[in-house]
């Protein structure tokens, strides 16, 4: 079964995801910037669902950090800021594709499988 790694420092959006994917993934979660990145580094990680606003070091830098050390993990974006600027930003960062919150599971699945199957 395939990995995802679900930086994200809100316990609600986090158990949210969990329930959209629950029954066809793995997950672990990172609650801040550096604790994905570590995650990463230490293997076993097939897709990174990123937040952009975390603690400590946010998505945009982890995001960096991450495709740096990794350019073909995929990293998805997971924001509330669902302007196009933010959409940008996050692309620039070099995330793979863009969720705004709230998240439809149908639209997570579906982007997640694009990238996994």
């Amino acid at each position: 079964m395939k990995k995802i790694l679900i930086a994200e420092d809100n316990d609600s959006n986090y158990i949210l995801m969990t329930y959209i994917l629950r029954k066809r993934y793995e997950y672990v979660r990172a609650c801040n910037g550096k604790e994905a990145v570590d995650m990463v580094e230490a293997g076993g990680i097939d897709l990174v669902l990123m937040d952009i606003k975390m603690p400590v070091m946010d998505g945009l830098e982890a995001t960096a950090k991450i495709k740096e050390a990794h350019p073909e993990m995929p990293v998805i974006a997971l924001t509330a800021n669902a302007f196009e600027s933010d959409r940008q930003l996050a692309l620039d960062a070099g995330c793979d594709d863009f969720l705004a919150k709230p998240v439809s599971s149908e639209q997570c699945l579906t982007l997640i499988a694009k990238y996994l199957e």
